[in-house]
């Protein structure tokens, strides 16, 4: 390994693995995949394929700046949150952001009583699965048959 390599890359508060491609490196981010990550990159013309710890400061620097802020000049269909409920505009969440969003959503589904926000409530499943022999908390209970 040379002098001046990384091994360990701080964006978006999350320590990325400077021995992985650019690419891979960046799906470690919570909110970013292999899609994301790709699109990022060639936006910014990085090699996909070069180590991310053998990156220049410079290169970088523009790749932190680019996730943290600037991340939603790509497509909107790249993104993870369109048409937010309480802004209107298409975000791209990442982290924290992304739990907080979605305690916020169940909360909101919760209050206006929606089904889904009743079955979140009482600790159901909410997309539709059997609950007859699986779902089950506590004390498990066997098949009860009827006596012939």
């Amino acid at each position: 390994m040379e002098e001046g390599f990384k091994h360990i890359v701080r964006i978006a508060d999350t320590d990325l693995d400077g021995k992985k491609p650019v690419i891979h490196a960046l799906t470690g981010i919570k909110g970013v995949g292999l899609r994301l990550a790709r699109s990022v990159v060639y936006a910014l013309g990085i090699d996909p394929q070069r180590k991310l710890g053998e990156m220049d400061d410079e290169s970088i620097s523009k790749l932190k700046k680019f996730i943290e802020e600037e991340i939603e000049t790509l497509p909107s269909w790249l993104l993870n949150r369109r048409k937010d409920y309480h802004t209107g505009k298409d975000l791209h969440l990442l982290n924290k952001d992304i739990d907080f969003a979605k305690m916020l959503d169940v909360e909101k589904m919760i209050k206006m009583r929606a089904y889904r926000g009743m079955r979140h409530a009482r600790g159901y499943k909410v997309r539709g699965q059997r609950t007859r022999s699986t779902g089950r908390k506590g004390a498990t209970v066997g098949v009860i048959r009827r006596k012939k």
